[in-house]
């Protein structure tokens, strides 16, 4: 199968009911979920319709789209309706790209714990952020930031991170003053490591002595809160990865950054290359080969079928858990005010709109309303197909008339 047919679907598709068989008694109802709304995407099983266009006489059949935010094929359209509530939140200054990372022993619990630990790296993220920047000796301001998670890494390996985006700058304590940080420089990423470092622990503990985390196989002797506390230890000594980026080059940056990112599944059909008797090849990038220090390297990688479905399906998320979340001035409580006065500060009474670009992908086959894509004319609907039901061929064009 060429690389450009290929899709997650077909994977799941060709290899995913033998493997449900096998390894029933360890995927969760997410998971399954997950599985058969990809399978049935863009298929006869969700139902759609028959299009036709008056302008070149051509009929084609659109399938509905199963809508999961794990689907490859479903999540630029949502990204889309996103980004353009997000334009009216956007400040006329710098913008910075901040990133958190949980190092790779916290990393193999979280997998079991996911709402908890996923939860935590949500709240400490924030308030290392908000703690930090209110301090006079580094900004003085609230700030806001959105952060997005991501528990993968290039490889499909479970790497949970948040992405963060944050304006350059705050309001004063006294709400009275926009303050500014020194341009090119937001906050020292060594001090928000460290602080980030121990606040994630000490939460971390809390949850334990509450009874919330769990431990399987290699990890259940941490059970025992001698070894638990054995384990942690280390933690607290070794570097925990924060990185700061350098400003967007304005508004426009900062929203095809955010499309990119928000809605962002853990592999795009896009990268996968081949499904054949040696498994699935697909495109990733070892950041670890620092033979370019400044471009990660591309590279291609083959798993067998059972081993990629296992990966992607390491990074179903739990029912109801938002993956994207705003912190700080630009939180759902109060954002509009709050904006409203850094504007008056900023001496801008209203934002200019943004063109949002959308920057993969296989999305863009589902374009506004239905167009024909042999002419560009709007298309109309001849027939609804239901749920299940097998689509019979178009109507011949004279009983259409």
């Amino acid at each position: 199968m060429g690389p450009s047919a290929l899709e997650v679907a077909d994977i799941f598709r060709a290899h995913g009911p033998a493997w449900r068989q096998t390894h029933a008694s360890h995927l969760s109802m997410g998971q399954l979920k997950v599985m058969t709304a990809i399978e049935q995407c863009r298929t006869a099983a969700l139902g759609g319709h028959v299009l036709h266009c008056p302008g070149c006489e051509h009929d084609q059949v659109s399938y509905n789209s199963c809508r999961n935010r794990h689907c490859p094929k479903c999540q630029t359209a949502a990204a889309k309706r996103w980004l353009e509530a997000r334009q009216a939140d956007l400040l006329p200054v710098d913008y910075y790209h901040v990133v958190f990372t949980l190092p790779a022993p916290i990393s193999d619990i979280a997998y079991y714990n996911k709402p908890v630990v996923y939860g935590l790296l949500f709240e400490i993220a924030a308030e290392t952020l908000a703690t930090i920047a209110a301090d006079p000796k580094h900004l003085g301001a609230q700030v806001g930031v959105t952060l997005v998670l991501h528990t993968w890494g290039s490889a499909l390996t479970h790497h949970p991170h948040v992405h963060g985006i944050v304006p350059g700058g705050g309001l004063a304590s006294d709400g009275k003053r926009w303050v500014s940080c020194k341009p090119g420089f937001f906050l020292s990423v060594r001090v928000l490591s460290r602080l980030f470092r121990r606040r994630f622990l000490e939460a971390l503990q809390e949850a334990y002595r509450g009874g919330k985390l769990q431990f399987f196989g290699e990890h259940s002797g941490l059970a025992d809160p001698k070894a638990f506390a054995k384990w942690l230890a280390p933690l607290g000594q070794c570097e925990w990865v924060v990185y700061a980026k350098r400003p967007f080059a304005g508004p426009q940056a900062v929203l095809a950054y955010l499309s990119r990112y928000t809605h962002r599944v853990a592999i795009a059909n896009s990268r996968l290359l081949a499904m054949d008797e040696r498994g699935i090849t697909f495109k990733w990038k070892d950041y670890r080969d620092k033979s370019n220090p400044d471009k990660p390297r591309h590279k291609t990688m083959t798993l067998a079928a059972d081993e990629f479905m296992r990966r992607f399906l390491l990074h179903v998320l739990p029912v109801g858990f938002h993956r994207i979340r705003h912190f700080g001035l630009i939180a759902n409580n109060g954002r509009k005010e709050k904006l409203a006065v850094a504007r008056e500060l900023l001496n801008v009474a209203t934002l200019v709109s943004v063109e949002v670009t959308a920057v993969d992908t296989t999305a863009d086959l589902v374009r506004a309303a239905f167009v024909c894509a042999h002419c560009g004319a709007t298309m109309l609907i001849t027939q609804t197909i239901l749920r299940g039901h097998a689509i019979r061929a178009p109507p011949p064009l004279q009983e259409r008339r």
